[in-house]
């Protein structure tokens, strides 16, 4: 066996156990936490409520281990146990030539991994979620949402792929970097097409009418110096109680979005609060720091598959004897996830990081005692756990630990 078989294999193993290990340490954390209320939260989060939140985290983790043991059943069936070698000669009867032979490969491994992961998410969705009363979606509305994602990955995805492939085939050794260039393109594409045109066909997205507190938010956009076209509220109480907010766009055409869940819980000082955070985000380069890394990234595993198109050990010791354009891209989708994840933690770090200097931000902007009161609210009515393993969060938590935020921003408050 190829000393990358072994590689690959002992990596999917390993990460699977990581993670099932991580799993076990949160759902005995919280559940060692489940009948006390912390002390900085007892006066506003109830008993009740906390073990609710508790119940609600020990199932979405153990749920979470049946999905991490199939992901890595079909991540190893389709490399080293045949899965893509098979599909591929399935197609080669027909005759097609590229770039169609291997759009054809691709989008028939990706349907069966969709049709694979289906039951999960209709499990998710109409079980977990509903046993726990944050549901609203129909079997209607969710087939409806299936089928429209399935349509905008084949007319937006379909020519993205088939010029990448043509590149593999046509534009020589360095044809990594056209189709890094061609990626750049879509990003942006899509970022400015998202909040125009793609999201309005899952959701109704409407002008802010409170006028008090737009006049709020607009004093806040003023004092720090940020422009936007506009603020908006999306119904996203048709599929879930869950509460959010966020912004979408580029340049000038940025849009603040909010959940009308999330303003049917919190006050006025409160939202400004939420919204001075993400304000943070953009106005001390977050985000651009995280598109400039996503970029940077894109360009060297786009460098690395380059190289390895050229590699015949690489094909062969994945599972695929005959090389091929389509084979390179499945076979680096499949294995670029098992050997970053162990560098899951320093991006998780980093992004709690950001989070604390958005807090900082936002209690300079806003209110310290405001933001700390809305994430409050949010962790008791979303049932997010205040008591996770350490060991867990910071392996997986983008957003630092409740504790240790509530703490942070009272402290700035007084």
């Amino acid at each position: 066996m190829h000393w990358l078989t072994l590689l690959f294999i002992a990596a999917v193993i390993a990460s699977t156990a990581v993670e099932l290990w991580l799993s076990h340490r949160q759902i005995a954390a919280v559940a060692a936490h489940r009948d006390r209320v912390p002390e900085p939260f007892a006066a506003t989060v109830s008993a009740e409520e906390h073990a609710k939140a508790a119940d609600y985290t020990i199932a979405k983790a153990r749920f979470g281990r049946i999905g991490e043991i199939v992901n890595a059943a079909v991540t190893l069936g389709l490399t080293v146990g045949g899965g893509i070698a098979a599909i591929d000669a399935l197609w080669r009867h027909t005759g097609w030539t590229q770039p169609w032979l291997g759009a054809a490969v691709i989008a028939s491994v990706f349907c069966i991994t969709g049709l694979i992961n289906l039951p999960l998410s209709l499990w998710s969705t109409f079980r977990l979620e509903t046993r726990f009363g944050f549901n609203r979606t129909t079997l209607r509305l969710f087939l409806a949402d299936l089928a429209k994602s399935l349509l905008l990955a084949v007319l937006l995805g379909t020519p993205l792929l088939l010029a990448t492939l043509a590149l593999m085939e046509r534009a020589g050794q360095l044809w990594w970097v056209w189709a890094w260039l061609l990626w750049l393109a879509m990003m942006f594409f899509m970022t400015w097409a998202f909040p125009a045109f793609i999201a309005p066909l899952f959701n109704k997205f409407s002008p802010l009418q409170d006028e008090v507190l737009k006049s709020r938010i607009e004093a806040l956009l003023t004092r720090c110096g940020f422009a936007s076209k506009g603020v908006f509220v999306v119904d996203n109480s048709r599929r879930s109680s869950h509460g959010n907010a966020y912004f979408t766009g580029i340049g000038r055409h940025k849009r603040i979005v909010f959940f009308d869940t999330l303003l049917d819980r919190l006050g006025h000082p409160e939202v400004e609060a939420v919204l001075a955070h993400e304000l943070g985000h953009f106005q001390l380069k977050h985000v651009r720091k995280r598109l400039l890394v996503s970029i940077g990234t894109t360009f060297v595993g786009l460098a690395l598959l380059g190289w390895l198109t050229n590699q015949p050990a690489f094909y062969a010791a994945l599972g695929v004897p005959l090389p091929s354009t389509q084979a390179a891209l499945l076979l680096f989708i499949l294995a670029a996830p098992v050997f970053t994840f162990f560098a899951t933690p320093l991006g998780s770090l980093w992004s709690r990081r950001h989070e604390f200097e958005a807090d900082g931000f936002a209690a300079q902007h806003a209110s310290a005692t405001e933001l700390a009161a809305a994430l409050v609210k949010l962790y008791r009515d979303n049932a997010s756990t205040l008591t996770p393993d350490s060991v867990y969060a910071a392996f997986h938590y983008s957003h630092p630990p409740a504790l240790e935020r509530i703490t942070r921003l009272r402290a700035a408050a007084s």
